[in-house]
């Protein structure tokens, strides 16, 4: 077709045309190749941004049909310029046309933006099912395996509600929460006190991290749950085992992180029935059990921060009861090992008490249950009953000491007690005990070291020890006192050996 007059409105009416992306222009034009370039890059872009999702489309694409958009229409408008159109007649209504048809590819943008702000919007709304989905799996699991996932969904609540504020996903995250709350702190629900304090207290760290909007009444949900968690636990723990420092631990953080709950007002009352409750079964089946439970308490008791909740001085009159019947509890427990035949532990216990109480009224006796243990040790039927103070008797014994280190002649019996002999400086240790038999103390040269003890009738079980030298074997002999007697005894070392 020959070229016409130039015409303006008709080069602007095709390259408005042209920019509808439908290559209308050319098609006006008869110009087929730059009909069909312009419904093929079209296409292509449908199908890189169909269905939409909400990622989008990237942005080196949509510049690339935008410029390819221009050159359609800068190249169709020159066209346009001198070559008539098919149709319509008259170039205004094809302007007119032009323009109508722009709202092709703005209505598809608008479109198209809002199929993609759909696909955000479920895109977060799956995040947010997925988070509240893992919140409930982990909900079954112990919290120490768990944490990991909990942290996970937290994270994306709080990415949710920070990042993408207005979104359906970001209005849902405070319900959302509201059940991961409950998950975490699920087994104080179960009344499993010692399980719930470490959940509940990873709950109180929570607010440091989240929006406050957001967790509204949640920021303090866990403080009560948490206290009463703290108290229940240690509490079961001082019943079943005081000696274990859970109770203490608990009671500890406790009273420094909630000092004015009233959980905490329970922690001294526990205590102190917890002491009564082990000081009457000192005197039951069996006293050593209790007095380390005692032991226990005090120690426990003494090291309970109670000046932030107003208990230092309660704290402080029960370690000092506590202190009391260990005291008491100790001796006790030294004379039932005594009694039941445990000679070397009872020994250690009563030497302990002399040790820890030199003022307790039952200080005498207690030494002469040591000494009676010691000889028992040796001679199992001189433990067979418990010393009594009784002491001195009518019947002379005299020792002689034939050896140069000083001995410690212990006796139970009718009577419990000690004496020491010192050494002799002119005598020796003998080879043999055929030797010690044939002289021992029968030498008129020496000048022997000699004591007597005045003992009463019955039978008397007798050790003799080295004082200076513990490593040497004690010797010991049981003997029948009888009225019309006088004995003598005569100690002496055979190779480090004593005997009588």
């Amino acid at each position: 077709m020959p070229a016409g007059p130039a015409d303006v409105l008709r080069a602007v009416a095709v390259g408005l045309l042209n920019l509808s992306g439908l290559g209308l222009g050319y098609a006006l034009l008869r110009r087929w190749a730059g009909l069909v370039l312009c419904l093929v890059a079209t296409a292509v872009l449908l199908v890189v941004a169909l269905p939409a999702d909400a990622d989008g489309v990237s942005g080196k694409v949509v510049a690339a049909y935008a410029v390819f958009l221009v050159l359609a229409a800068v190249h169709g408008a020159f066209r346009g310029l001198r070559r008539p159109l098919s149709w319509p007649p008259k170039s205004p209504v094809a302007v007119v046309l032009g323009l109508v048809l722009l709202a092709v590819p703005v209505g598809g943008v608008v479109l198209y933006n809002g199929a993609k702000d759909d696909a955000t919007q479920k895109m977060l709304l799956d995040r947010l099912a997925t988070a509240d989905h893992l919140v409930q799996v982990s909900k079954a699991q112990p919290f120490g395996s768990s944490k990991f996932e909990y942290g996970k969904a937290l994270a994306t609540y709080r990415d949710l509600y920070d990042h993408h504020a207005g979104s359906r996903a970001a209005k849902r995250v405070p319900a959302s929460l509201t059940a991961y709350y409950s998950a975490v702190g699920a087994t104080y629900d179960q009344k499993k006190y010692c399980d719930a304090v470490e959940p509940l207290q990873y709950l109180r760290t929570v607010p440091a991290h989240f929006d406050k909007k957001a967790l509204g009444t949640l920021a303090t949900w866990p403080d009560d749950r948490l206290a009463t968690s703290l108290y229940e636990c240690g509490a079961q723990s001082l019943s079943q085992d005081p000696s274990s420092s859970t109770a203490e631990t608990d009671f500890s953080t406790l009273l420094t992180t909630f000092p004015a709950s009233p959980q905490a007002a329970k922690v001294e009352p526990a205590y102190r029935a917890a002491i009564d409750k082990a000081a009457r079964e000192l005197k039951g089946s069996d006293p050593c059990a209790a007095t380390g439970t005692v032991r226990a308490l005090d120690g426990s008791v003494a090291g309970l921060p109670g000046k932030q909740a107003g208990m230092a001085d309660a704290f402080a009159k029960d370690a000092q009861r506590a202190a009391g019947y260990e005291e008491s509890g100790t001796y006790a427990c030294g004379v039932h090992q005594y009694k039941g035949g445990d000679f070397d532990t009872a020994l250690t216990t009563i030497n302990d008490f002399i040790t820890r109480y030199p003022h307790d009224g039952h200080l005498a006796l207690a030494k002469k249950i040591a000494i009676a243990a010691e000889v028992a040790q040796n001679e199992p039927a001189a433990g067979k009953h418990l010393p009594t103070l009784d002491s001195g008797g009518s019947i002379p014994m005299t020792f002689t000491n034939d050896s140069p280190d000083a001995v410690q002649i212990l006796y139970t019996g009718q009577v419990t007690g000690s004496i020491t002999i010192k050494g002799c400086s002119g005598c020796s240790v003998y080879a043999t005990e055929t030797d010690a038999s044939a002289h021992a103390c029968k030498s008129s040269s020496k000048n022997y070291a000699k004591k007597t003890l005045y003992l009463p009738a019955g039978t008397m079980y007798f050790l003799n020890k080295p004082v200076d030298d513990p490593s040497t074997t004690p010797a010991s002999h049981t003997s029948t006192l009888r009225s019309d007697y006088v004995y003598t005894e005569c100690a002496y070392t055979v190779h480090r050996d004593y005997g009588l």
